[in-house]
């Protein structure tokens, strides 16, 4: 047997057994053994670095198990509801590193703020970029519903200046910060906006956000296991994400990283999976799945992080660091304009990919160089 076959022999067997029943079961063993034994194995000979290699591992397993149980069941529920389970459980996963990393140790009160700038900055310029550009080299033009992409932005922009750019110039609370009032104020109005976003796509203007079916797919019905899978791994991931925030950060500080790249890295790993789909989608002529993969985690991770990370907070009394600074104000407006450019024409192609991963770009290097 040559080595090419038995590569793909075992990548058959791994592929396999994460789509079983075994591997979310591992992944909560895995957990609960980090939680219980993860202090000792840190104070072992190189336990520290070995210990958040196998943790990430681990976590990008169970991220990667988690989004094939929900793509499974959005295969099943077909459009739009399909995205929506897939954009909730991303929602999940970004919520329980949140909160995990802001409770660990001296806590980060602005990861909040930089995981969601982050997700914007990704989404909007790296993942919607890089789909327009590997799209647009494939087929020269793509095309997609404008009338959802207007849709996506009309809520993005809102949920961007409420919950990052006002804190920063509100007068209640000195520095970048809301009042109690203020976050539940701002939380209440994100969920009812997002609710309402939710009808429209689902129910009042559906055919907004359809998507043309590939070739070969189908929707089928699938039984309760792929929905308790899901709940299970979940699980996994909530309890390796609180021994990973230690982990991240430890890191960060050790190669003397600025922290902002903490919620850098909390997006892109959250992302990942999920950028996959999103890019396979570009290649298979499937724009539309694309923007409503993409914009959707977007939207979700603003209108329920957000109130999720504020409920946190006022309940366990930590600050919460709300308002970028000017440079990040500048990144956000621009990436926003351009968007309502490349956006609301329903036409795209490798120029419309090259100006947003420009953007992406200036973002990762004012990060390192502000």
């Amino acid at each position: 047997m040559s080595s090419s076959e038995q590569k793909s022999g075992i990548a058959v067997r791994l592929a396999a057994f994460a789509h079983g029943v075994a591997a979310p079961v591992v992944c909560v063993a895995l957990a609960v053994v980090f939680l219980v034994f993860g202090s000792a194995m840190s104070t072992l000979p190189g336990g520290g670095p070995a210990q958040a290699l196998l943790l990430l591992a681990v976590l990008v397993f169970a991220v990667v198990i988690a989004v094939h149980h929900a793509e499974t069941i959005a295969h099943a529920l077909g459009e739009p509801f399909g995205t929506l389970v897939l954009t909730m459980a991303v929602t999940v996963i970004e919520c329980s590193l949140i909160l995990a990393v802001m409770l660990s140790g001296k806590g980060n009160p602005a990861l909040a703020r930089d995981t969601v700038f982050s997700v914007i900055m990704l989404v909007v310029n790296g993942l919607v970029g890089a789909c327009f550009l590997i799209g647009g080299l494939k087929w020269g033009e793509q095309t997609f519903r404008a009338t959802s992409a207007r849709a996506y932005l009309m809520v993005l922009i809102p949920f961007g200046v409420l919950t990052m750019v006002l804190p920063a110039f509100t007068t209640s609370a000195a520095g970048p910060f809301f009042t109690t009032a203020q976050v539940i104020f701002v939380s209440l109005v994100t969920l009812a906006l997002y609710g309402t976003f939710l009808y429209v796509q689902t129910v009042r203007h559906r055919g907004f956000f359809d998507v043309e079916a590939a070739e070969g797919e189908d929707s089928a019905p699938v039984g309760a296991r792929p929905y308790l899978l899901l709940v299970l791994i979940l699980v996994a991931i909530v309890l390796l994400a609180k021994s990973f925030a230690a982990s991240i950060e430890a890191g960060v500080t050790a190669i003397g990283a600025p922290p902002a790249i903490v919620g850098v890295l909390v997006a892109a790993l959250v992302l990942l999976p999920e950028s996959v789909a999103a890019i396979q989608a570009a290649r298979a002529d499937q724009l539309q799945r694309s923007i409503n993969l993409a914009l959707g985690s977007t939207l979700a991770t603003i209108g329920l992080t957000f109130p999720a990370v504020g409920a946190a907070s006022l309940i366990l009394g930590t600050p919460l660091v709300l308002g970028l600074g000017p440079t990040e104000i500048v990144l956000l407006v621009l990436t926003l304009a351009v968007g309502m450019v490349t956006l609301s024409g329903g036409r795209t192609n490798i120029l419309s990919g090259s100006v947003h991963l420009v953007l992406l770009a200036t973002f990762v290097f004012l990060v390192f160089v502000p």
